[in-house]
């Protein structure tokens, strides 16, 4: 079979994307199931799948993994029925999750038993799913999530994949805890993976001898008829009509719970996605996306953190102009030094810029509202006024641009994993974005984020002084850095960026407490609409904060973080991952791996923002 043929101008992994889409629709027996691709977490509605986004170079194991989240999609349509699974689905929101997950692996389980192709494609999908989690941090019983561990406990019985390499001793801490509650019922799953209704009475056995849910009980009409026939019998004229009035009191109350439950799983049916992807990563739907087209303008929480994260000592902690850290003479230096670095980008750089500037300015055209009883007379009208000129409506008031009144925050992340060629693409970003912004009329802020030291400063100093008290939370001094203020105009801060480039600056990472600071700072800014845009190359990092502390400390934190701000602030977030994939902590998010994929990434992304500002602000007017 040849290779399709691709039109001019195409994105080179079209033929993939097509393909891929064709045996989503096989697998699943949908042909009208619609396949989108996006930068967003994948996800699977009525009648539509949503697809990670294949970069331009797509390596194999890429390819599997995209291949992977298709299947477990195309399994969840052909395998699963979801009137069933809602049936018998447990209260208990975490018993919810575990029996979730443990559907999935079901119809994942008969894909991969019968076409070894899907087999395969299901294992990159599931180990990249894990590696992006973190699960490799995950060693201990109170790190680990339990629905996780059993997940692929249960995968490993019904087709003997053992769990991926990221996730050995996260399952390995859990094992031991759960066979010896629920082996026997485990391993009569495998006889049981064609009948989804005989699954699910054993699944919920497991929950049961794990204590996380009650025994399940199946009410069968032919009794529940039989009790309401005796109390009819026993019951008199006047206390007849009493029930009656109570029984169509319940019925009504009962047709709305199911109501209610079949709106529920409609809601869950959009976003129902690989039982991998069920956790906090997949909170957002596309069907409040479509009821809410913008974000209501609601404050953060001030309660603290559920997580319980706290900070040891905060007097340590700094707040810095550029020029603070760095003789003029020296800023100069490594602006030259940084300039040098991107030489052979200029011309790419320009290009872009003016790309991007084109796309912004386009939807700044001046526009009128005509007709009106006062304002600028309409040269149109002249006709009108000469026959009447007592006519009204003969006058034009020109529109307010819509985002006129913006500033965007970039924020970079300083750490030391960024140190060589990714800074030297963050530092090309921010300068593209806030010469192409400022030219466009938009301010634009410039801010950096490490610590003061490796592996704890003074405030791990401070922390070995008191006896090391237990759950100290984070031990080590913040350092955050101001590279250029949004009131301040780009040519007295563009030699700020080369301070990104001195040897000793970049050390460890603490994204949440960044993004805080970042967003007050946007929060305290008078203009109507602000976005912070975070530029980072994955996960936090701080050796002294997670050594006393659990695993996942820093990335739960800077998860409620991102929860908080992407939920219930009026800043829109969005994030550039610099050589990672970020998606798994941002809702909009893009990753670029070079400075000559800015171009794309950044302009479409970056314009994308402002029409879906436009969108939603034409659909307020309208309303």
């Amino acid at each position: 079979m040849s290779e399709p043929k691709r039109g001019k101008g195409s994105s080179p992994v079209e033929p993939f994307k097509k393909a891929v889409a064709g045996t989503l629709r096989a697998i699943s027996g949908d042909k009208d199931l619609a396949v989108t691709y996006a930068a967003d977490r994948p996800g699977l509605q009525l009648g539509k799948a949503r697809l990670p986004e294949p970069p331009r170079a797509l390596s194999r194991e890429q390819a599997a993994i995209t291949r992977g989240h298709a299947d477990a999609f195309a399994l969840r349509v052909a395998c699963h029925d979801a009137a069933l699974h809602r049936s018998m689905t447990p209260d208990a929101q975490a018993a919810r999750a575990v029996f979730d997950m443990v559907e999935q692996v079901r119809v994942e389980a008969i894909g991969c038993n019968r076409m070894p192709g899907v087999r395969g494609n299901l294992a990159a999908m599931i180990s990249d799913r894990h590696e992006r989690k973190g699960s490799a941090r995950m060693t201990t019983m109170e790190d680990s999530p339990v629905e996780e561990a059993l997940a692929l406990l249960v995968r490993e019985r019904l087709t003997g994949m053992a769990p991926p390499k990221s996730a050995e001793k996260m399952v390995e801490c859990w094992r031991p805890w759960i066979e010896e509650r629920a082996d026997a019922a485990i391993e009569s799953l495998g006889d049981q993976l064609e009948d989804q209704a005989q699954f699910s009475r054993t699944a919920r056995e497991i929950l049961t001898a794990l204590d996380m849910a009650d025994a399940f009980e199946e009410r069968r009409e032919d009794d529940e008829q039989s009790d309401d026939d005796d109390d009819q019998d026993d019951t008199g004229d006047d206390q007849g009509e009493a029930e009656d009035e109570e029984s169509a009191t319940g019925m009504a109350a009962r047709d709305h719970e199911e109501a209610t439950a079949e709106q529920d799983e409609g809601a869950q049916e959009e976003t129902e996605a690989p039982a991998d992807m069920l956790s906090d990563d997949m909170e957002d739907t596309d069907a409040t996306e479509a009821d809410e087209p913008w974000r209501p303008n609601l404050p953060m929480s001030n309660e603290p953190p559920a997580s319980g994260y706290k900070v040891y000592e905060r007097k340590f902690d700094e707040t810095l102009k550029a020029e603070e850290l760095c003789e003029p003479e020296e800023l100069e230096r490594l602006r030259a030094l940084l300039d040098r670095q991107i030489q052979h980008l200029q011309q790419v750089v320009t290009k872009l810029a003016n790309r991007l500037q084109r796309r912004l300015q386009a939807q700044q055209n001046r526009g009128w509202d005509f007709d009106l009883e006062e304002g600028l007379l309409d040269p149109a009208r002249l006709p009108r006024v000469i026959l009447d000129p007592m006519h009204p409506l003969s006058f034009k008031q020109e529109k307010e641009t819509i985002f006129r009144d913006t500033v965007v925050t970039l924020l970079i992340d300083n750490s030391g994993s960024m140190r060589g060629r990714p800074i030297t693409v963050a530092a090309t970003c921010a300068d593209i974005l806030a010469r192409t912004l400022e030219r466009c009329g938009v301010k634009t802020e410039i801010l950096g984020f490490t610590t003061r030291a490796w592996k704890g400063g003074q405030a791990r100093e401070a922390w070995l002084s008191a006896g090391k008290p237990a759950h100290p939370g984070r031990l080590n001094d913040l350092r955050h850095i101001v590279y250029k203020d949004a009131d301040a105009p780009w040519r007295r801060s563009r030699r700020n960026l080369g301070l990104m480039m001195r040897e000793g600056l970049l050390k460890e990472n603490i994204d949440g407490e960044a993004l805080l600071w970042a967003h007050n700072r946007l929060i305290g800014r008078p203009e109507q609409r602000r976005i912070l845009m975070m530029i980072s190359d994955g996960a936090p990092v701080d050796d002294s904060t997670l050594s006393v502390n659990p695993g996942n400390y820093l990335e739960r934190h800077l998860r409620e973080v991102i929860e908080d701000i992407e939920t219930r602030s009026p800043v829109e977030l969005i994030a550039i991952g610099i050589g990672h994939d970020v998606t798994r902590y941002y809702r909009r998010a893009v990753t670029i791996t070079d400075a000559e994929e800015l171009g794309g990434a950044m302009t479409e992304k970056l314009a994308e923002l402002f029409d879906e500002h436009a969108q939603s602000s034409r659909r307020r007017t309208a309303a």
